[in-house]
C-alpha cells in the first residue's frame, strides 16, 4: 500500500481520542508528501489521526428529503434514467470493491471526496476539485443526493445510479431492506454507494462517529449477505478512514436524507 499525504483541514474534535501534539507532529513529519491510499478489498487503511467535522460546519443536506419528500421538479437536476436494466447478480456473502482513498481536502468537500472514492472503484480518478464542480459544491456543502447521482452518472457515462431517500426520522423495515438490496446490487455490479448522513452512530468496533451538520461517505462493500456495510469515510476522526456498520444503523444514519446507488 502506498500513501501520498495531503494535509487535512483543521476541525474541532467531537469527543474522539486524538494524538498528542508532539506525536501527531512526528506522524505528519514522517508522512510528508503522502495522502492518497489505494485499497484492495479487505485492506485496512492506516493514516495520520484527524478530528471529526465541527458541529458548526456548513450543513450537508438533502433539503427536500429532510422535509419528507423527494426534491421538487426543477430544484435539483433529475437523475438520468438507466439506459437499460442492470443484469441480475448472484449476491456473494461478502464483497468489497478496490478503491483509492483520500481525505477530503477541506471542511466542505466531503461530497466531492466521497463521490471521488466511488469513482475510483470504476477506475476513474478525477480530482476532488473537478468533482466539486460537477456536484455544484460550495462552502455550504453539496446540496443533495440528486447531485451525486448526476455527477456519478456523468463520470461513468451511463445511467446506473439513481437517488433513494429515507424520509422518516428513522428508517423503517422497508427502508432498511431497500438499502440492503441497493448496496448488494451496486457493489455486485462494481459500483460504490454514496450516502448523505447526519447525526451520530457507533460502528462495529465500538467507535462513535458524529456529524451533526451532515456528511457524505462511501459504501464500498458489504458482509453477511448485506447485513453489514463497509464504509470509506473521508473525515473519519480516528484517522483510519474505514469501518463497518450494520445496515440498520446505516439506514438510520441516512434518515431524512438520501443515497446514490
Amino acid at each position: 500500500m502506498s500513501y501520498l499525504y495531503r494535509p487535512r483541514h483543521s476541525r474541532t474534535d467531537l469527543g474522539r481520542p486524538r494524538l498528542p501534539v508532539a506525536a501527531a507532529s512526528a506522524v505528519l513529519a514522517l508522512a510528508a508528501g503522502l495522502g492518497v491510499v489505494t485499497v484492495a478489498p479487505s485492506d485496512t487503511i492506516a493514516t495520520p489521526a484527524a478530528a471529526a467535522e465541527p458541529s458548526a460546519a456548513p450543513r450537508q443536506t438533502d433539503a427536500a428529503a429532510s422535509r419528507g419528500k423527494r426534491p421538487e421538479p426543477g430544484r435539483t437536476p433529475s437523475s438520468p434514467a438507466p439506459s437499460s436494466a442492470a443484469p441480475a447478480v448472484v449476491a456473494a456473502a461478502d464483497l468489497e470493491l478496490p478503491y483509492q482513498f483520500a481525505w477530503q481536502e477541506n471542511f466542505y468537500y466531503c461530497g466531492p471526496a466521497a463521490t471521488r472514492i466511488a469513482l475510483t472503484a470504476r477506475n476513474l480518478f478525477p480530482s476532488q476539485s473537478q468533482v466539486a464542480q460537477s456536484l455544484g459544491t460550495t462552502v455550504n456543502g453539496t446540496n443533495s443526493s440528486q447531485d451525486t447521482v448526476r455527477a456519478l452518472n456523468a463520470y461513468t457515462g451511463g445511467g446506473f445510479y439513481s437517488a433513494h431517500f429515507i424520509p422518516g426520522q428513522s428508517a423503517s423495515a422497508e427502508d432498511v431492506e431497500e438499502l440492503k438490496r441497493s448496496v448488494v446490487n451496486a457493489v455486485g455490479h462494481g459500483y460504490a454507494v454514496v450516502a448523505n448522513i447526519a447525526g451520530s452512530t457507533v460502528d462495529d468496533g465500538g467507535h462513535a462517529h458524529a456529524y451533526p451538520g451532515g456528511h457524505y461517505l462511501t459504501i464500498v462493500g458489504y458482509h453477511n449477505g448485506g447485513d453489514t456495510v463497509k464504509i470509506a469515510d473521508p473525515a473519519d476522526a480516528l484517522g483510519v478512514g474505514s469501518y463497518t456498520l450494520s445496515v440498520k444503523k446505516m439506514a438510520d444514519w441516512i434518515a431524512l436524507r438520501g443515497y446514490a446507488a
